[in-house]
C-alpha cells in the first residue's frame, strides 16, 4: 500500500478530487495554506495499493494543468518490496503555483 499526499492549489483541487472519486478512488481532504503568499491549497490524502498508483498519479496529473513535482519517501520502502512504478515525472521542476505528491509506503500495523 502507498499514502500519497497531493498538495494542489485550491483553485484545482475540486476537479482532482472529482476525478478521483469518478475513478473509484477515495481520498480525506483538508484545506490549507502556506507559503510566502499564503494561498489556498487543497491537501488531499489518498491510500492506494501499490498496482494502482501510477493511476491515481495520473488522474491527478491529467486533472490538474499546472506542473507537478513528485516525491518518494526513500528509505521506507516494506522488505522483500520490488519493482516501484516508474514515476516519469519525479522531480520535475515546480512552475508557479504548481502542485506537490508525495509518496509514502504504508507497513502493515497490527493493534495489540
Amino acid at each position: 500500500m502507498k499514502m500519497i499526499m497531493a498538495v494542489v492549489p485550491r483553485k484545482c483541487g475540486d476537479k482532482v478530487l472529482t476525478s478521483l472519486i469518478d475513478s473509484g478512488f477515495t481520498a480525506t481532504y483538508q484545506e490549507t495554506r502556506g507559503g510566502m503568499l499564503r494561498q489556498s491549497q487543497l491537501t488531499l490524502f489518498i491510500a492506494v495499493r501499490t498496482s494502482d498508483l501510477q493511476k491515481v498519479l495520473d488522474i491527478i496529473s491529467s486533472s490538474y494543468t499546472g506542473e507537478i513535482m513528485i516525491h518518494r519517501g526513500y528509505g521506507l520502502a516494506v522488505s522483500g518490496e520490488v519493482d516501484e512504478p516508474h514515476l516519469a515525472n519525479e522531480g520535475k521542476k515546480l512552475g508557479q503555483s504548481g502542485a506537490v505528491v508525495f509518496i509514502w509506503t504504508l507497513d502493515p500495523y497490527e493493534l495489540p
